[in-house]
């Protein structure tokens, strides 16, 4: 899948690059209590990242690989 947007009430929280629709559900679901925060009442979607948030993501990953991390430990980014 291509870089995602996580955003709480239509704010930018993270950026994530599942591999696929699953994995992406999965992450959503399981890190619900850390996206949300304070604000329980928040309400989570996602898009596709936009230019700026897809080269954060792919800057932080450039440095994830030459700190030799394997490409598979490697999701995401907060924003």
């Amino acid at each position: 899948m291509i870089a995602t947007t996580i955003l709480v009430d239509e704010k930018p929280i993270c950026v994530v690059r599942p591999t696929d629709r699953k994995d992406l559900d999965r992450f959503i679901r399981n890190g619900k209590k850390f996206l949300l925060a304070d604000n329980n009442a928040g309400i989570i979607t996602h898009r596709g990242a936009d230019e700026s948030e897809a080269a954060k993501w792919h800057q932080a990953f450039a440095l994830h690989r030459a700190w030799s991390g394997e490409d598979d430990g490697f999701f995401g980014i907060p924003l």
